[in-house]
């Protein structure tokens, strides 16, 4: 299956909702509220889509400074595509965009603590969050 990266696909808010319902990110992120889907999209410093064809079958979404951290908001990848090294493509082609040093955080779901070590994440227990609604 050939799947192409992008940095500068255009997509609507319509298809990314869509595609975070096939993921299991979705239970976590307001997918039925488009306008703040609209402002997670617009004022994302960095955003890898995975195409297969003309179909969006992931996404990672990060803010940076692209020097010292990388915060990877999302990384969304549809379920009947999973296992296949997609999400592991997306954080590359992420990285890729910021400098060689710069560290890359994130806030595990759980259904995914068992993947991010595989990749070579570490558990941070010193990290506090002020939830949100969603």
């Amino acid at each position: 299956m050939n799947i192409i990266y992008r940095d500068d696909a255009l997509f609507t808010v319509e298809q990314v909702i869509e595609l975070y319902k096939k993921s299991t990110l979705g239970e976590r992120r307001p997918v039925d509220r488009p306008d703040i889907f609209l402002g997670m999209i617009a004022n994302a410093d960095i955003i890898i889509s995975a195409w297969h064809d003309e179909k969006l079958v992931g996404i990672s979404r990060a803010l940076t400074d692209y020097t010292y951290v990388t915060y990877l908001a999302d990384l969304a990848v549809d379920e009947e595509y999973q296992q296949q090294g997609i999400g592991k493509q997306l954080i590359e082609e992420t990285q890729k965009r910021t400098e060689p040093e710069c560290m890359m955080v994130l806030l595990a779901s759980p259904k995914a603590n068992d993947y991010y070590p595989k990749l070579g994440f570490v558990h941070n227990p010193r990290a506090w969050m002020l939830k949100s609604n969603y």
